[in-house]
């Protein structure tokens, strides 16, 4: 096998893994001489993009062939991070900027390319250096609000990516790290709780504005799935976005559900989206009145 057929083999084996990008490193390393990398570069073979990384072939990159470049420009510390990283794990849209961490120690600058410098968990996704999904998360926790944290933490553990006690561990070892003290107050037990959709965040955000006593999310009630339970209370709360409470077979089922909870004791209250999004005072009166007669009701069956 010749040199050049050797190089062109390694190359593309480089490509197929790199999105379609290579280090000037790279090249060295595979026995180019800096002439030849030129002489191509003139010939339309590589194009650059960024500090020392090329194109092979064409110039247009897919997201994840922009990612790797960014990540390939920043060294051999670099991994995508922060909210680029949220985009590549498909917890968050692709940002305008791309994130990258490094290391401390590492002092490259990189026009285009936000770079955090710090110790990072680091693994690969899609063939990208990347941070641990926890990692990740400790990190939009010092960047997002507190409904965006939860929704990219649900979307997580709906992934598998990592739930929220794999979380909660890796919170409480990044010590006294940004973020991580974010991430541990909306993970304690007690405030936290998954959910399936921004409506039913948008709820448990009421509850706790509210000061009322949390529910437990996604239980089996009466033989039913339900958005929210208070079992001491037997309260059942439904949060009904549209999409799935809008056609009248849907309706007849709710009407099911509500008739087979009272049947055995158990409350139910309704919410539509737009009560919970533009209505917060009178769902907060309702539930909360409801809450305290239920409670008086069980008091009253106590004595």
């Amino acid at each position: 096998m010749t040199g050049t057929t050797f190089h062109a083999t390694s190359v593309w084996a480089v490509l197929r893994a790199q999105h379609d990008v290579i280090a000037r490193d790279q090249l060295l390393d595979l026995g180019y001489t800096r002439h030849a990398i030129e002489h191509r570069i003139a010939r339309g073979r590589l194009h650059p993009q960024g500090r020392g990384v090329y194109a092979v072939g064409r110039p247009g990159l897919s997201r994840e062939g922009r990612w790797m470049a960014a990540v390939l420009a920043c060294g051999p510390t670099a991994a995508l991070s922060h909210l680029t990283a949220a985009a590549l794990w498909e917890l968050w849209p692709d940002p305008e900027v791309v994130h990258v961490t490094i290391a401390p120690h590492a002092r490259r600058r990189h026009p285009g390319i936000r770079v955090h410098r710090r110790a990072a968990e680091i693994t690969r996704h899609r063939g990208i250096p990347v941070t641990t999904p926890g990692a990740t998360l400790i990190d939009l926790a010092a960047m997002l609000s507190r409904e965006s944290l939860e929704a990219a933490v649900n979307e997580a553990d709906k992934r598998d990516l990592i739930d929220p006690p794999g979380l909660r561990d890796a919170a409480a070892t990044a010590g006294r790290r940004r973020g991580a003290r974010a991430l541990r107050t909306i993970l304690d037990r007690r405030t936290f709780s998954p959910t399936d959709s921004a409506l039913e965040r948008r709820f448990l955000a009421l509850v706790r504005a509210a000061a009322l006593p949390a529910p437990r999310t996604g239980q089996t009630v009466d033989g039913f799935r339900v958005d929210f339970f208070w079992p001491d209370l037997r309260l059942v709360v439904e949060c009904d976005g549209l999409r799935y409470h809008r056609t009248p077979a849907q309706q007849a089922r709710d009407r099911l559900r509500d008739q087979t909870h009272a049947a055995a004791g158990t409350a139910t209250l309704r919410f539509t989206a737009a009560q919970v999004r533009d209505e917060r005072h009178r769902v907060t009166a309702v539930l909360t009145a409801t809450i305290a007669r239920r409670r008086a009701g069980r008091a009253g069956d106590a004595a």
